[in-house]
């Protein structure tokens, strides 16, 4: 294995000249670029209608900034491990932030619709390269007893962005139009390039030098990865509206898709035995079954959690008839509350198992999608914030223990790709979520005889009721997957 040698800039260079306290500052410079990247896949939401205004588009075609952004970063996942072996943290690091940060002003400054959505995949691009980092230095560069609090801390200012993105994006939004949330990145992305060139290292995971001629990208996996996501995200919009049989066609594609994608890693796999190029997703992540319990964890959690982030608005504006400006003022208090608690919990991580906090989560997610019934606008809002809180809670359980638990004995070298493995399974589940429930809400309006976009009766509200009670019983099943997560944290990777 290659050494770093004397390089000043190096993990082992930069430890000895910052001391104990070094792996809290890669941590923060980290985190800040990983927060660029969440605000930029979220906030963008509030800005729709006026870019869809400005530029004259449909609905379908002004939602591709979000849907462009989701299958970049989604896939672009999957090669944070081999970009990082290649290049080394601060060279893949800084590009990401490069890419943020010009995405940011591209599509700010951009007069034509196809730049804007230049910009948002060049942003998801480096946002699915960037998010698998933390938890590969949080799991590399931290001791077993001091995993859960640094996920705590990292998990607190990451939601704290989508928690407070919307809020200062509307207000922006008001104010100087769908320009503005573009250059909102930008600060982020460049105090995060400031921060690389002091604290990342420019050595790989492991400490080693990056090593330019490792073997090249499976660029026959990352195809098949990526014609995949595409056609499963297509088929799941074509699902929710009129085409049906295009559905069908897309969504079989992409079974095929993901079987010959499986199949041809099993491949790589065997030949790298012998001296072959590594495959672009390492399938002996899935020997380990904390590692496969939590991966089915990860995607139920990734459903449960995009498809309420959904579910919730439409159901306060139709459901409810709440004005927009009300909602965003109304979800910010509990996105605090899960911030906080995710701190607290981060702490707890490193003294209890991991399948119990994950459990505790999921019953309290499950719990505030179960009772959701009791919200009626003729009794106020009252149980409609109660439950959000406990299911903000319940997230705030299972972010900084999920990970740590679908970790626990998988080996030092296979981190990067598990990390990113279960970053990519999370995301695939999200962008599944948000189809599903919409799919959901729209059968059960139709059975009861109401339809999306008007304000809703009796019968619509019973329709929002049983599309969250199917959310309840998916996030109750994943308690079976948790459980099997394993105990408290004595295996050594």
């Amino acid at each position: 294995m290659s050494s770093a040698g004397h390089d000043p800039h190096s993990l082992q260079a930069l430890q000895a000249r910052h001391g104990e306290r070094y792996r809290w500052l890669l941590l923060l410079s980290v985190m800040l670029g990983t927060m660029a990247s969440v605000m930029s896949s979220t906030i963008i939401n509030v800005a729709i209608p006026d870019l869809s205004h400005h530029f004259a588009l449909g609905q379908s075609r002004a939602q591709w900034v979000t849907s462009g952004f989701m299958v970049a970063s989604t896939v672009s996942m999957l090669t944070t491990p081999w970009l990082l072996t290649r290049y080394g943290y601060r060279r893949v690091y800084s590009l990401c932030m490069w890419a943020l940060l010009l995405g940011g002003l591209g599509g700010g400054l951009a007069n034509d619709y196809a730049l804007v959505l230049l910009a948002r995949v060049a942003e998801g691009l480096a946002a699915g390269v960037v998010q698998p980092i933390p938890a590969i230095i949080i799991l590399r560069a931290f001791a077993s007893g001091e995993q859960g609090r640094a996920s705590g801390l990292f998990g607190t200012g990451v939601v704290l962005a989508p928690a407070l993105g919307p809020s200062i994006g509307g207000v922006l939004v008001d104010a100087f139009g769908w320009r503005s949330i573009f250059f909102m990145v930008v600060p982020l992305a460049a105090v995060g390039l400031w921060l690389s060139r002091r604290f990342v290292p420019t050595t790989a995971p492991g400490g080693v030098a990056a090593n330019a001629e490792s073997a090249g990208l499976d660029w026959l996996g990352l195809a098949l990865a990526s014609a995949s996501t595409l056609m499963l995200l297509n088929g799941l919009v074509q699902l929710r509206g009129e085409g049906g049989h295009g559905a069908g066609v897309l969504l079989t594609l992409a079974g095929l898709g993901a079987l010959s994608f499986v199949l041809w890693q099993r491949r790589l796999l065997h030949l790298a035995r012998h001296g072959g190029r590594p495959a672009l997703m390492n399938l002996q992540v899935f020997a380990h079954r904390n590692f496969a319990m939590g991966s089915l964890v990860a995607f139920t959690y990734g459903t449960a959690l995009f498809g309420s982030t959904y579910l919730y608005p439409v159901f306060m504006q139709m459901g409810l008839g709440l004005s927009p400006s009300y909602i965003g003022a109304a979800l910010l208090p509990s996105g605090i509350l899960l911030a906080v608690t995710i701190n607290i919990v981060g702490r707890l991580a490193d003294r209890y198992p991991a399948s119990r906090l994950v459990m505790l989560g999921l019953a309290l997610l499950a719990l505030s999608f179960g009772l959701n019934f009791t919200v009626h606008p003729s009794q106020g809002l009252a149980w409609l914030w109660v439950w959000i809180i406990v299911g903000r809670i319940g997230l705030g359980f299972i972010l900084p223990s999920l990970n740590l638990g679908a970790m626990k004995g998988v080996p030092h070298a296979l981190i990067p790709q598990g990390s990113s493995i279960i970053n990519f399974i999370r995301m695939v589940g999200g962008a599944t979520g948000v189809s599903l429930c919409a799919i959901v809400l729209e059968w059960r309006l139709s059975m009861h005889g109401a339809r999306l976009g008007e304000v809703a009766g009796e019968a619509a509200l019973q329709a929002f009721n049983e599309t969250f009670a199917c959310l309840a019983l998916l996030t109750g099943l994943a308690m079976v997957a948790a459980w099997r997560l394993g105990g408290p944290e004595h295996s050594k990777g």
